[in-house]
């Protein structure tokens, strides 16, 4: 059974959580601060966590870094703060998603089902060769790209940058993430690079680039790539 630890202080939010998760047959322990999530999560060794980062002893992003410190359990935050720089500080600080207040119960269980299935990975190591999709294909072993029968040349910069979110589907990787693992440190903050790559990468793989289907651009944070 896939364990969930809710960190949430609001009782009706934590109630309807423990029922729709229950229901699909999750086993559910939940926390109502950040220093009994971290209890329970040493105890329990939940599969995921779902987060708030308004608790009442410590942020979020505490716990956020407090988990890994020892831990690659995904945690995917719940949370009514929309400002970008609050979002991006919680995925750099190790969140894998973020998802904002007030949210639909099909999006959650649909995040938390993409965590699950990522539960293992190496957090930006390439870990699969080969990834089809409905418009292209990849073979990033042979660094060979096919669209509609028609061989893709990419450049190396854009194969790097594509095997970090196509390895990672559906995950939400920053653009401080993807910048720092392309172009290295002192580059972290070129956010221009990502624009432009990602607008040569839509181009040469997307039916229709100006509205893509799957590299995502999540705005403010960062990029997925979405199957």
């Amino acid at each position: 059974m896939t364990r969930v630890l809710v960190v949430e202080d609001d009782p009706q939010l934590v109630r309807a959580l423990v029922i729709n998760l229950q229901a699909r047959h999750y086993g559910v322990d939940a926390a109502p601060d950040g220093a009994t999530a971290l209890r329970l999560a040493a105890a329990r060794q939940p599969d995921v966590v779902l987060l708030d980062l308004g608790l009442p002893d410590m942020d979020g992003v505490d716990v956020i870094k407090g988990l890994r410190g020892w831990s690659r359990v995904p945690v995917l935050v719940l949370s009514a703060r929309q400002a970008s720089d609050e979002k991006v500080a919680a995925l750099d600080a190790g969140a894998d998603d973020y998802i904002t207040k007030p949210f639909s119960m099909d999006e959650l269980l649909a995040r938390l089902r993409a965590a699950v299935r990522r539960t293992g990975d190496t957090p930006l190591v390439p870990e699969t060769t080969l990834v089809e999709t409905a418009d292209f294909s990849l073979d990033l072993l042979a660094k060979k790209a096919v669209r509609s029968g028609r061989d893709v040349r990419l450049t190396p910069t854009e194969w790097h940058l594509l095997e970090i979110l196509v390895t990672h589907p559906g995950r939400l990787i920053t653009q401080k993430q993807l910048l720092q693992e392309v172009w290295g440190v002192s580059q972290s903050n070129k956010t221009n690079y990502l624009r432009v790559y990602m607008a040569q990468l839509r181009r040469k793989l997307e039916t229709d680039p100006s509205q893509p289907r799957y590299l995502i651009t999540e705005p403010g944070m960062g990029y997925r790539f979405e199957e």
